[in-house]
């Protein structure tokens, strides 16, 4: 079993570690966020709304908020 100075040099790690950026930190979306090499330029797969997703969230597969929402819901 770790001691606790263990315990906290990974929590310590854990959050400076690089991670996705996402566009709504600690908010419910997957979503990247949208920067100057990837901006919010792309379609949603499922509805076709416009300039809701970047070029990661597509690599991604992803789908919008709206539709995400949606299929979560079971609609």
């Amino acid at each position: 079993m770790a001691d606790q100075d263990d315990e906290d040099d990974y929590d310590d790690d854990y959050e400076d570690a690089p991670g996705p950026e996402f566009a709504d930190p600690g908010g419910k979306s997957a979503l990247r966020a949208a920067t100057p090499d990837n901006p919010r330029d792309r379609p949603c797969p499922t509805c076709g709304a416009e300039d809701v997703l970047t070029r990661e969230d597509v690599a991604l597969k992803y789908q919008c908020n709206d539709c995400a929402d949606r299929a979560e819901q079971g609609w």
